[in-house]
């Protein structure tokens, strides 16, 4: 049996694999929405929802013990910080689809094969995407190493589901950024998964830290499938999304 840091090291290198190959499945292209996006999707939200954000609960004490605030502030913690990730990435999908819109001329609609969809973001944008997720993957490296829960199923499913969700996030960069993404983008998120995890290696910090970071991920993870999952145009498949939710969190249920 592996053990955990060698495990982990697996999972980072699938992760990385993940990337580099995403924009290369031409089977998840296409309106309605592919059945496999909306599943992955259906994955990583029930994985926030059973088993993240609990641990979150469980983390609270923690930060609240570092943090001097009011009561009723420190109850809150690490879900503000949630709501911070969900706010940051909110804001990155804004830049990207305006940059898009001002290059084109016109409103963007998402989706691809349309004239609209070929638009790209400016390359500044380009690289505040690329600088902000390449942080996001930096961190789920890291996380591969330390979380609240070290065991190996607990890794496996976090795999799992961090590599379905790199499906969804990657075709949404895709999408906005064209060949930039394709030629260079892909390879600096693999990158960023191994940096995070060689970090992990390199240095451990505190539960709190640990709490905090979590929170912030949670955040970015249910932002960045909702807002590929949830837009009319998409067509996407709600059976698809909801049977990968109830699926996973069925299996999360017997950790």
């Amino acid at each position: 049996m592996p053990t955990l840091a060698s495990a982990a090291v697996i999972a980072a290198i699938l992760l990385a694999v993940i990337h580099v190959i995403t924009p290369s499945l031409r089977f998840l292209e296409g309106t309605p929405r592919s059945i496999w996006l909306s599943l992955a999707g259906g994955v990583s939200v029930a994985y926030v929802f059973v088993h993240l954000l609990p641990e979150l609960a469980a983390g609270q004490e923690q930060v609240s013990q570092v943090v001097q605030a009011s009561e009723t502030f420190a109850e809150r913690h690490v879900y503000l910080i949630a709501l911070t990730g969900l706010a940051v990435f909110y804001g990155l999908d804004r830049l990207a689809k305006t940059s898009r819109s001002q290059r084109e001329g016109a409103p963007v609609q998402p989706g691809r094969g349309s004239e609209a969809a070929e638009a790209s973001t400016s390359p500044q944008v380009f690289w505040i995407h690329m600088g902000s997720f390449a942080i996001y993957n930096a961190l789920i490296g890291y996380l591969l190493l330390h979380r609240e829960v070290m065991t190996l199923p607990a890794l496996l499913f976090f795999a799992v589901a961090m590599a379905l969700h790199f499906l969804v996030t990657d075709y949404g960069l895709n999408e906005d950024h064209k060949k930039p993404y394709r030629h260079i983008g892909r390879w600096v998120l693999a990158a960023s998964i191994l940096l995070g995890l060689g970090i992990g290696f390199a240095t451990e910090v505190s539960e709190a830290a640990i709490a905090v970071l979590t929170a912030f991920l949670a955040g970015g993870v249910i932002l960045n499938v909702l807002k590929e999952e949830v837009p009319s145009e998409r067509q996407s498949r709600f059976w698809a999304f909801a049977a990968g939710m109830a699926g996973y969190a069925a299996l999360l249920l017997t950790l």
